[in-house]
């Protein structure tokens, strides 16, 4: 053979090898006989579910958030309240002049009213309970005065 019949030989042969190749790569590709498109598809929708699981995750967080931030209200105004209710009754003892040169430690907890310390009669014990029953918000009062005479 004469070297000008080996290069088209060899051209149509390597021809042939990549053409070969193509196809080899193109079938490993085809075993879930799936296209380009289709995998393009699968990916969108991929992509699309993931978004509404996060939006979903974000929503459930914010109303998460939201009822945490309520709760943190409610607990602040219920301190705020009790606060106020300890002031109001121990503004009233003071207003009474049997209750007000006497220390009586005035506790509240959720409107619940504990009166400890000294009182100097059975009637100043009962006195500052009633004062205490007085106030806007008590629920209940645990009058713990011991009478001292």
């Amino acid at each position: 053979m004469t070297t000008s019949k080996i290069a088209p030989a060899r051209s149509a042969l390597f021809a042939v090898l990549a053409v070969a190749g193509a196809l080899t790569l193109a079938a490993c590709d085809n075993k879930t006989n799936t296209t380009a498109g289709q995998k393009m598809d699968s990916a969108v929708a991929k992509t699309e579910a993931s978004a509404a699981s996060a939006e979903s995750s974000m929503k459930q967080g914010a109303a998460d958030a939201k009822e945490a931030v309520k709760d943190a209200a409610a607990n602040v105004s219920a301190k705020v309240d009790d606060a106020s209710i300890t002031a109001a009754v121990s503004a009233g003892l003071a207003k009474d002049a049997d209750l007000s040169a006497i220390k009586i430690n005035v506790d509240t907890k959720g409107g619940a009213v504990t009166l400890n310390g000294p009182a100097p009669s059975a009637a100043a014990k009962v006195r500052a309970e009633e004062i205490a029953k007085g106030v806007q918000g008590v629920s209940s009062v645990d009058n713990k005065l011991e009478v001292k005479m």
